[in-house]
């Protein structure tokens, strides 16, 4: 789930490692590319060994457009769904929301742009 790419990504850029490694998931990858499209990741590769899959993301580490901090809105004990006239900027608009919406996994200024809501998954700066 989500929660272990955001945990692993903000441990990692704490211990200055230059990439992460994490078992493959569509949920992680669809994640990690809105994460690359906002600035907070450098890339993302799949790479396949055997039947297995895994994720290997290198995040930025700049101060000005790393990642600081995170918080998970949608749990799996609740879930929180907006549309897209109640999404608020993050941060004063210095970070992003993430939502799963029904043309998938898009930031909270996509999501308004597409005039499209969903599920609040997470909030990230």
């Amino acid at each position: 789930m989500y929660y272990n790419l955001l945990s692993q990504l903000k441990n990692a850029i704490r211990a200055k490692k230059d990439k992460v490694v994490l078992p493959y998931s569509r949920m992680d990858a669809a994640v990690a590319n809105v994460l690359i499209e906002s600035g907070y990741l450098k890339s993302v590769e799949v790479e396949a060994v055997g039947s297995k899959k895994t994720l290997i993301v290198r995040p930025v580490r700049s101060a000005k457009n790393g990642m600081n901090d995170f918080k998970i809105v949608s749990k799996p004990s609740r879930h929180f769904y907006f549309d897209y006239r109640s999404l608020r900027p993050v941060r004063q608009g210095h970070g992003i929301a993430i939502l799963s919406t029904s043309k998938g996994i898009m930031s909270d200024k996509e999501a308004r742009k597409q005039k499209i809501g969903g599920e609040y998954l997470f909030e990230i700066w």
